[in-house]
């Protein structure tokens, strides 16, 4: 994070939460003639937007008024939230990928090869 970004939060930001992953959450002290405060995020370590957590991404495209509290009901059949890890070595490869060895299983007789 930019220098400029660090001291625009230090003196016009006010930090309202923090989330599981140690991302704090921003808006804006004095918001300038009668609009709606800016609200930001200081991400903890890399800068990725999707290590937002769903209800901290509502309060910030303004979805929600209040910020999340630690009382966030959540369901069972909810996984903990993820970031996206394309392009990392945590990354999804499917069977028969070349970085799992290019072997994938042979063709099954179901297809048939289209003839004009």
């Amino acid at each position: 994070m930019t220098i400029t970004t660090r001291l625009y939060t230090f003196f016009h930001g006010k930090a309202v939460g923090k989330d599981q992953f140690g991302n704090v959450y921003y808006t804006e002290k004095k918001p300038r003639g009668g609009a709606r405060p800016k609200r930001w995020v200081m991400y903890n370590g890399l800068a990725e937007a999707s290590k937002v957590p769903a209800e901290w991404h509502g309060w910030l495209h303004y979805t929600h008024e209040n910020p999340p509290s630690s009382h966030v009901m959540h369901h069972a059949w909810e996984k903990p939230h993820t970031p996206n890890l394309t392009g990392t070595p945590g990354a999804y490869v499917p069977p028969g990928h070349l970085l799992k060895g290019g072997k994938r299983a042979p063709a099954t007789a179901d297809y048939e090869a289209w003839k004009p």
